[in-house]
């Protein structure tokens, strides 16, 4: 792949964290050294995605504080042919995207989204703004949905947030101290993210077991008295695909409980079950209120809608609330319409239906491409549900080397050690994004490269 295109790429996957929320306005972005390591590339291919940022004022040089996103948000509208670029186009360029935390547009039933927009045709006489916690028949609708998935709360208990991500940054804006310590799973998406870290406060991983998060580890690294929260991906980790275990979950909220550890517990991807439905969620086993829960659509019906919302006790949601109220008055009130009519008529379970059957047939494509090409040079993890593949080489070879040789050939993949502080020779995989013929093919092509950097 040519240096520009490279820099392109990086250009374009730094806007996205902009536009997504996820680097804010004010905050430095990492160095051009980490960006290199973390792209396995030069750093003058850095330096052009850099200066292209600046040109476009994206980003901008502040003496004192090194490089840092701009408060300029009509720039980045401005600089948004990105369709034109690999990073949105994948397909089109000819690019293979194993990397994806979203699933692929044709996983989802044909004309579902119409459907609904046909049902609320008449239905909406204005679109002012909501109640600050959210549209109350939404908030009624997840309440009501969240009961039938075994956890039941009030719809005074949930706040609507413009996805998973504006949630994670509430909490972290409006309930946690600057310089406290974030316990999180190592491995984790957390790492992958600059959230916390932009607010002074630290990651701390805990290891991890086939049953989630190993509860002797956190024992052994969580001090009483630090100002601290514990972070949990309990259903189909990402990047692991791990499920938490039932007994895991009741040890982990027994002990947390005791200790008055707070709980942000993340659980996006339950309902993209496959095998069986999950254990019950850590917040229906919480008795004393110590489990922020987050829950998002993005992940099971369309990531445009950016709706989720957050579940806890009615004081701390109200706090949340006014936070929120503070940033953005509120969540679209039309996607919160659109929401209230898949949840609250129970189409949205059988949305879920159709997603699973197709899910099913990508996991077993992808296992049977994974034993085909690399049975003999990594080893796997195959998850119950979720989208996610966490494949570990048997040999240390460099995943950076990988990283940059599958890029070359249009391949995209997620390195391990952006989840995790340390070194990895892991890889995170998707099998939800790539039709089953191109997972196969860059599976096949990153074989070539695997036996290549093992000599």
């Amino acid at each position: 792949m040519r240096k520009s295109l490279k820099a392109d790429f990086l250009a374009g996957w730094i806007k996205e964290q902009i536009k997504l929320g996820k680097w804010a306005p004010g905050m430095k972005i990492p160095s051009q050294r980490a960006l290199a390591e973390d792209f396995s590339v030069n750093r003058s291919t850095v330096v052009a995605a850099l200066e292209q940022l600046k040109a476009d004022g994206i980003i901008e040089g502040v003496m004192g504080k090194g490089t840092i996103v701009a408060n300029g948000t009509w720039s980045l509208l401005a600089s948004l042919p990105l369709e034109k670029k690999p990073v949105l186009k994948n397909a089109e360029a000819g690019i293979i995207d194993l990397s994806k935390g979203e699933l692929a547009e044709d996983v989802f039933p044909e004309g579902y989204l119409n459907d609904i927009l046909g049902r609320l045709s008449g239905k909406i006489s204005s679109l002012g703004y909501e109640d600050r916690s959210g549209y109350e028949p939404l908030r009624q609708a997840i309440a009501d949905y969240m009961a039938r998935q075994g956890t039941p709360v009030s719809p005074s208990s949930i706040l609507i947030v413009s996805g998973a991500m504006q949630g994670l940054q509430l909490i972290a804006s409006g309930l946690l101290e600057r310089g406290s310590s974030i316990f999180l799973e190592e491995p984790s998406y957390l790492y992958s993210l600059h959230l916390f870290q932009s607010l002074g406060m630290s990651l701390t991983g805990v290891q991890m077991d086939e049953e989630g998060l190993d509860t002797e580890s956190l024992q052994q690294i969580w001090k009483p008295g630090q100002p601290s929260a514990l972070y949990t991906i309990p259903c189909f980790h990402n990047p692991t695909g791990i499920l938490m275990s039932e007994a895991r979950r009741k040890k982990l909220i027994s002990y947390c409980a005791l200790h008055q550890l707070p709980i942000i517990e993340d659980d996006i991807y339950r309902d993209l079950w496959l095998d069986k439905p999950p254990p019950p969620s850590l917040k229906s086993l919480d008795s004393r209120g110590n489990v922020l829960y987050i829950g998002s659509l993005s992940k099971t019906l369309s990531p445009g809608l950016r709706i989720g919302w957050i579940a806890g006790a009615r004081p701390v949601i109200e706090r949340l609330s006014a936070v929120k109220m503070q940033s953005d008055y509120g969540t679209s009130s039309l996607s919160q319409r659109v929401a209230a009519e898949w949840l609250g008529e129970g189409l949205y379970e059988q949305h879920l239906e159709y997603v699973r059957k197709e899910l099913i047939k990508r996991r077993e494509s992808a296992n049977d491409s994974l034993k085909r090409h690399l049975s003999d040079v990594a080893d796997w993890f195959m998850p119950d549900g979720g989208f996610f593949i966490w494949l570990r080489l048997k040999q240390d070879i460099s995943i950076k080397e990988l990283y940059a040789e599958a890029l070359n050939e249009g391949i995209l993949f997620h390195p391990g050690s952006i989840y995790t502080e340390g070194a990895s020779r892991s890889i995170r995989l998707s099998y939800g994004y790539a039709r089953p013929a191109q997972f196969d093919e860059g599976i096949k092509r990153m074989k070539k490269w695997i036996i290549a950097l093992s000599r």
